[in-house]
């Protein structure tokens, strides 16, 4: 029966075709396969394309004595870019997030019902690092023992086969311009954590992606804040916290405690997490009128005026500023976004009016969907106590990309630094850093892969001369897209992850990065200030866990990743030593959750 199940596991993973599967001996790598969570990016398209160094289809490789098979590894079916099936779309096996649930995190004493509503959850409805955070911190408070709940609008994009036990619950009417509009709400399971789907009878969430379907969005999210409201009210569900994120869901504290708090819903308390000041959720006066409320009161300096259209023929609101005005707390992710956003932006007034109840805390990462040791995409699983497997994901990248052939001896390609960049690719991610970077890594022998989308077309325009420029080479690979499964393959590949934004909340590749043993290089700003500390500042050697520059110039680029390129090459034993220290690092959730529980008993009824 074993050999069987595994059999079966590795024909999802290599494909269908039986020949490869043949001959026993092949099948060694994948029979200690652990299922894993298959976490896809269902609102994506992809733009990939490069020039094999060889024209060879996928072969089977032989390790070379002295080089992959100190870790086991006789035989392997590498991945080759003209393979029919890219080797980040072949079938993987899925699994039970529950089953991976931590059993020894202490339970809370004082239980809570939580409700987070959001725009986005990972995996199923997730465009950056928001849906990770959620879908975190969610499976974070339920393995203290909490009730949590995420809402989310049912986009038509949603694979409904990723969701668990998918009923309908609940049909209801919802406001929104003069009308009722019929509604459904559906119960699921998500990787283990309950969700509620909220489905509007008319155009609102329809389309291929989350974001830029033909409806107006503004007025959408408007919709989704009061009926999700609305549900509580007509099921009588009386959390204690709701926990609100972004612009997109900044109308609903001022629904709640202007009006659902006068009607029946008495007992929540609302918390509103902003993970980028850059989103203000710009809004007419008429557009919040369409979700019942008048939204001449709202023009205010003191509610939700927006500061910087004041005096202006329409004044405008923001739904962020009302947001932050009607939560009882504020969160922003990191202590140091949190600082410097209490001294730059149209919105510091607001905050610094409101500096009692606004909080920093550093987002964690989900180690349940982010562990290479159960990783489910990758060829072979490694942990902080035992590294070796991560030379295999790294060849069988290369390999992959057409980084390196069957003709290269495995350790020497596996000697070349890889540098992995995974962004959106936009200006505050520091572009023309990201793009000099391509250049300097290539100077200095290494290889560089690149993995975004470019809403701007512009932006877009111009890293598809990039790819043309590049593809076809032997040292840099420009994915223009976003693969869930090419992203856990390419951070366990990486010998560093390179984030060099302009500002960052938080970020989480940096975290992320870590976790799968690529050492972080990064600018100083926001959330990487907090968890990247230079590997050259002596007095804190003991934190040390990466390269980082401060200045927003190519030369302080170049400077951090020649420094970086130095250690990984002129000092093994160091660098050995990092690698180890920063897979150890401990960025999970648990820490981080166990803060945001301390908020949500400070506000609780």
């Amino acid at each position: 029966m074993r050999v069987k199940m595994e059999c079966a596991t590795a024909r999802r993973f290599f494909g269908p075709s039986s020949s490869r599967l043949s001959n026993p001996r092949r099948r060694r790598i994948v029979l200690n396969r652990n299922n894993g969570l298959s976490a896809h990016n269902l609102c994506s398209s992809s733009k990939f394309k490069i020039q094999a160094q060889t024209h060879l289809s996928s072969e089977v490789g032989i390790a070379k004595q002295g080089s992959l098979t100190d870790f086991g590894v006789q035989e392997f079916v590498w991945p080759s870019p003209t393979d029919e099936i890219p080797f980040w779309k072949k079938g993987f096996p899925s699994w039970d997030a529950n089953l991976e649930v931590p059993s020894e995190v202490k339970k809370d004493s004082k239980l809570m019902h939580i409700i987070h509503v959001t725009a986005e959850m990972a995996p199923i409805a997730k465009v950056g690092g928001l849906g990770d955070v959620v879908t975190g911190l969610a499976r974070a408070c339920l393995s203290r023992g909490h009730r949590v709940d995420i809402m989310l609008p049912f986009y038509e994009c949603i694979q409904r086969e990723q969701i668990d036990d998918l009923t309908l619950i609940t049909t209801y009417n919802s406001y929104h311009d003069g009308k009722w509009i019929p509604t459904h709400a559906y119960s699921g399971t998500v990787s283990g954590i309950p969700v509620i789907f909220i489905e509007p009878s008319h155009q609102f969430f329809k389309g291929q992606h989350v974001y830029g379907g033909s409806y107006n969005e503004l007025e959408a999210y408007l919709f989704f804040s009061r009926a999700c409201l609305e549900w509580m009210q007509v099921t009588g569900t009386q959390p204690d916290i709701i926990h609100v994120h972004e612009w997109q869901t900044g109308a609903l504290p001022l629904l709640y405690w202007d009006m659902y708090h006068y009607l029946s819903l008495q007992k929540p308390r609302i918390v509103l997490t902003i993970h980028n000041m850059e989103h203000y959720g710009e809004c007419r006066q008429e557009q919040l009128n369409m979700c019942g409320l008048d939204g001449s009161l709202y023009a205010t300096f003191d509610k939700a005026v927006d500061d910087r259209t004041v005096g202006h023929n329409p004044e405008r609101l923001s739904l962020l500023k009302g947001g932050i005005v009607y939560s009882n707390a504020v969160v922003t992710v990191s202590p140091t976004y949190l600082k410097e956003t209490l001294c730059s932006g149209w919105l510091s007034n607001t905050l610094i009016r409101h500096r009692d109840k606004y909080v920093g805390i550093v987002n964690g990462i989900d180690t349940v969907m982010w562990n290479p040791s159960i990783d489910v995409f990758l060829p072979s699983k490694f942990h902080a106590q035992n590294s070796e497997g991560k030379k295999l994901c790294k060849y069988y990248v290369q390999r992959g990309l057409g980084l390196a052939s069957r003709n290269h001896v495995p350790d020497t390609a596996l000697k070349v630094p890889l540098v992995v960049c995974i962004t959106r690719l936009v200006a505050q991610k520091g572009l023309h850093l990201i793009i000099h970077a391509i250049k300097q890594v290539e100077e200095l022998g290494g290889q560089m892969v690149i993995l975004g989308k470019a809403p701007d077309s512009r932006v877009e325009s111009e890293f598809e001369g990039l790819v043309n420029l590049h593809n076809q080479g032997p040292s840099i690979r420009i994915l223009l897209m976003y693969s869930e499964e090419l992203s856990h393959l390419l951070y366990a590949a990486a010998d560093f992850i390179l984030v060099p934004s302009m500002y960052e909340p938080c970020g989480l590749a940096q975290m992320i990065g870590m976790r799968y043993g690529a050492v972080p290089v990064v600018r100083k700003t926001g959330g990487l200030a907090d968890t990247v500390f230079d590997m050259d500042d002596e007095p804190n050697h003991e934190m040390a866990n990466g390269f980082v520059f401060e200045g927003i110039d190519e030369g302080s680029l170049s400077r951090a990743l020649g420094r970086a390129f130095a250690c990984y090459r002129n000092r093994p034993d160091e660098w050995n030593g990092i690698v180890k220290k920063v897979m150890a690092v401990d960025n999970s959730w648990n820490n981080t959750a166990g803060k945001y529980i301390e908020i949500y008993e400070s506000v609780r009824a």
